[in-house]
């Protein structure tokens, strides 16, 4: 059985300098920062006193996954993201099960950690992003 938990929920965002106010305010501190040119997102982890993880994510560009989202949702919760403890062995579970899965080869994240994505048509409306450390 593959171990899983959930790291961190991810919250598009036009300006990650505006939207971290609020977040701050209620307790969420600043963590590591990072630019994913492959994704084309600017990325700011932000931690809660529990150890909880946001993930703010501002787009590089229009056309990045992150800004088609923004485009045509608005700002908002783009994603989940789970921790797995074999992603190549639940990437293939999930495909012989039906499960759309977005990129089947995993790809480096931005902690250099391994993640794929999980079409929201196979999760009942949710972006699922699983990540192996």
């Amino acid at each position: 059985m593959t171990k899983i938990s959930v790291d961190h929920i991810g919250i598009a965002t036009e300006s990650i300098k505006k939207s971290k106010i609020f977040w701050n305010l209620i307790g969420f501190k600043d963590s590591s920062s990072h630019i994913v040119e492959n994704q084309g997102v600017k990325v700011q982890y932000l931690i809660g006193e529990s150890g909880s993880r946001l993930e703010l994510l501002e787009p590089l560009f229009s056309n990045s996954p992150v800004g088609k989202f923004i485009t045509k949702n608005g700002p908002g919760i783009q994603q989940l993201a789970v921790i797995v403890s074999d992603i190549a062995g639940l990437i293939n579970k999930l495909k012989e099960n039906g499960v759309i899965i977005i990129n089947d080869v995993p790809t480096k994240g931005a902690d250099g950690k391994l993640i794929s994505f999980i079409h929201p048509k196979s999760t009942g409306g949710v972006l699922v992003e699983i990540i192996q450390e």
